[in-house]
């Protein structure tokens, strides 16, 4: 999972042990019976469509620094899914949007083969169509790509698939 184990229990301060519990090993406290369960990242992206164009962002940090992305992050706790989506477009790229459909979940993957949490994936617009965006935050690049001017250094699988179907679709629709 995505936090670091507790050597210690937050209730007592005892040493905390690796015990099973509902078939899973968890970190359990023996003095007091708290038991840690860890909780997922969740993060969002959004596949902006405008004018035959999706908007990318070159990552400026890690993971994937250097690399174009779908713009989005890690949710807030407390904050829904549109409302993180909205806010993390706004934060990276200037753009303020109408998120649409949920297009799928991916795994988080991280670089040592973990999952710490899960991906949504949703459609969105920009609320002005010819938005010119400005890359913000943890981006050092924003732009808009047609289906035939994609960038080749794409962050993350979630990226990758969603815009080779995004891609497939436009291709497919130019042939009818």
């Amino acid at each position: 999972m995505s936090q670091h184990l507790y050597q210690f229990c937050p209730r007592c301060a005892h040493a905390l042990e690796d015990r099973p519990f509902e078939g899973k090993v968890r970190r359990t406290c023996p003095a007091c019976g708290f038991i840690y369960f860890p909780d997922p990242k969740v993060a969002v992206v959004a596949l902006i469509e405008a004018n035959a164009r999706v908007l990318l962002i070159r990552r400026a940090i890690n993971p994937g620094r250097g690399l174009w992305a779908l713009p989005g992050g890690y949710m807030d706790a407390g904050e829904l899914p549109d409302a993180a989506l909205r806010r993390e477009v706004w934060e990276e790229a200037g753009i303020e949007i109408t998120v649409g459909a949920l297009l799928e979940i991916f795994p988080m993957v991280a670089g040592d083969g973990r999952s710490p949490g899960i991906v949504l994936a949703f459609h969105a617009y920009p609320l002005d169509p010819i938005a010119k965006p400005l890359a913000r935050d943890d981006a050092d690049a924003a732009a808009w790509f047609s289906v035939t001017e994609m960038p080749s250094a794409l962050a993350f699988d979630s990226t990758q698939r969603l815009l080779a179907r995004w891609q497939a679709r436009a291709f497919s629709q130019k042939e009818v």
